[in-house]
C-alpha cells in the first residue's frame, strides 16, 4: 500500500486482521453466543441515533452519520443480532459548506420507512432542515437529498402514514439553533412524504418531566398513535413512550425503559419493530464514551397497550436492559455475521465500513493504479486548519470492539 511522505497531509487508514471469509465465525466481538442466545451490544460500535425496520424477512438499520461521507450507513440482519453493512444512503451531503469537517453537524438522527414500495430515510440537519432520501431498493442508488421543510433546530424527524391515507412527521428541536428544546412538534405531511402542510402543532411539552425529550420515533398499533423518545440526557436518561388515540394529541405518558440495577446507562433513543413471528424488539444506544454510542437489543412486551421494553422489574411497568437474553423468534436460524473491517483493496470501489472526514474527492485516493493498494494522495490542508481534526481527506471506520487488533501492510513512495 502506498502512502503519502509523512511530511505532508495525512489520510488516516486502520483495518483488522480479519479475513472476509472469518467474518462468518471470528471477530472482536461476537454477539451471538452460538446457543440460542445473544449478548449486548448486538453491534459494539459508533451507530448514534439507530432506527430500524423489517421488511419481508429482512431487518434493516441507520444511524446518525454527521459529516462523515458516504453517509447514512444501511446495515441487513436476518435476525436482529447478526449485521452487515450494505450501503449508505447519502454519498455526499447536499451544501458546499460540508467540503472541510463540521464535527457534530450533518446528519442528525435519521427514521427509516418502508412504504409504497420505495425505502423512505428522514434525517435532521440541524443548521438547514429536514430532508429525505429515497429508493427503490435498501442496497441503492438512493436519489439526492430532498429538502422537505427549510428551519433551523427541526431535527430528529419521523413520518407516519396513516391508514387513511394521511401523512404525518414528529420531530424534535436543537436548543443549539432554535433557542428552544424539550418539546416534540407533528406536521401535516403530503402524501408523497416531500413536503409539510403546516407550522406544526406542539404535542408535548417534557420540561416538568421528560426534559430534553428528543429522538422522537412514530408508531400506530390498536387505534392507539404512539410517539417512542428518550429523555433526561444522554448518558443519564430513559425511554419514554407517549400514546394518544390523535396524532396531535393529547399525549399519556410513561417511562417504559430505564438504567435500573444494570451498567446500561442511558438507555437512549432508538426504534421497535415486530418479528415475522409476532414478538416485538427494540434497539437503542448506550454512550460509552471514546467507543461511541453502541447498540443494544431489547425485548418488548405489550400491558394494556403500554409497552415494556427490557426485563420488568417490581411489576411497575417499567423495564431494565438486558445483557444477554434468547435471540428473537424469526423463523429460521442464521450463521454468526459481523460488519465488514478488513480490506484487501483489490475491488475497484472502497469498502462499506470505510467514511471520510467530509464531502470526499476522487482525487484523494486510487484502488486500480495497482491492484490490492490503496494509492493515497496529498491535498492541501484547509486555510487555518491546525490539525487532522480539520482536514478533510481523512479516511476512517469504526471501533468494532472495547478491545481489537490492527494490522497494516504500506510502502512509502517518494
Amino acid at each position: 500500500m502506498n502512502m503519502i511522505r509523512p511530511a505532508l497531509p495525512l489520510i488516516i487508514f486502520l483495518f483488522s486482521s480479519l479475513s472476509s471469509a472469518d467474518r462468518e465465525t471470528k471477530g472482536p466481538w461476537i454477539s451471538d453466543r452460538g446457543d440460542g442466545t445473544y449478548k449486548n451490544p448486538v453491534l459494539f460500535a459508533d451507530y448514534s441515533d439507530p432506527d430500524l425496520i423489517r421488511v419481508n424477512d429482512d431487518y434493516y438499520l441507520t444511524a446518525s452519520s454527521f459529516q462523515e461521507t458516504p453517509g447514512l450507513p444501511i446495515l441487513r440482519s436476518r435476525d436482529l443480532v447478526n449485521w452487515s453493512i450494505i450501503g449508505h444512503a447519502i454519498d455526499k451531503l447536499p451544501s458546499p459548506v460540508y467540503a472541510i469537517p463540521q464535527q457534530g453537524k450533518g446528519v442528525w438522527a435519521p427514521s427509516i420507512r418502508f412504504h409504497n414500495g420505495m425505502y423512505h430515510v428522514y434525517y435532521g440537519d440541524p443548521d438547514f432542515g429536514i430532508f429525505v432520501v429515497r429508493s427503490k431498493t435498501p442496497e441503492g442508488p438512493w436519489q439526492k437529498p430532498h429538502l422537505v421543510h427549510q428551519a433551523k433546530g427541526m431535527i430528529d424527524p419521523c413520518p407516519l402514514w396513516d391508514d387513511d391515507g394521511n401523512a404525518y412527521l414528529v420531530h424534535a428541536w436543537a436548543k443549539s439553533r432554535a433557542g428552544f428544546n424539550s418539546v416534540l412538534t407533528v406536521h401535516r405531511m403530503n402524501s408523497e412524504g416531500t413536503a409539510l402542510l403546516d407550522s406544526g402543532t406542539l404535542v408535548f411539552d417534557g420540561h416538568q418531566n421528560h426534559p430534553t425529550i428528543e429522538g422522537p420515533k412514530f408508531y400506530k398499533r390498536n387505534g392507539f398513535y404512539y410517539i417512542f423518545a428518550p429523555a433526561g440526557g444522554v448518558k443519564p436518561g430513559w425511554q419514554t413512550v407517549l400514546r394518544s388515540k390523535s396524532p396531535f394529541g393529547p399525549y399519556e405518558d410513561r417511562i417504559v425503559l430505564d438504567q435500573g440495577s444494570t451498567s446500561v446507562n442511558g438507555p437512549h433513543q432508538g426504534g421497535w419493530v415486530e418479528t415475522q413471528e409476532g414478538e416485538s424488539w427494540f434497539m437503542h444506544f448506550q454512550d460509552v464514551g471514546v467507543c461511541g454510542r453502541i447498540l443494544h437489543l431489547q425485548p418488548m412486551s405489550w400491558n394494556n397497550d403500554w409497552p415494556v421494553i427490557g426485563v420488568e422489574r417490581q411489576g411497575k411497568g417499567k423495564g431494565e436492559p438486558v445483557l444477554i437474553f434468547q435471540k428473537p423468534n424469526v423463523g429460521n436460524k442464521y450463521s454468526v455475521l459481523i460488519p465488514q473491517m478488513s480490506d484487501d483493496f483489490t475491488s475497484p470501489n472502497l469498502g462499506q465500513q470505510w467514511q471520510w472526514n467530509a464531502n470526499y474527492s476522487s482525487r484523494w485516493y486510487s484502488l486500480t493504479e495497482r491492484r490490492g493498494f490503496l494509492r493515497l494522495k496529498a491535498a492541501a490542508k484547509p486555510d487555518g486548519a491546525a490539525n487532522l481534526w480539520s482536514a478533510p481527506n481523512i479516511l476512517v471506520q469504526k471501533f468494532p470492539a472495547p478491545s481489537f487488533t490492527v494490522t497494516q501492510s504500506w510502502e512509502l513512495q517518494e
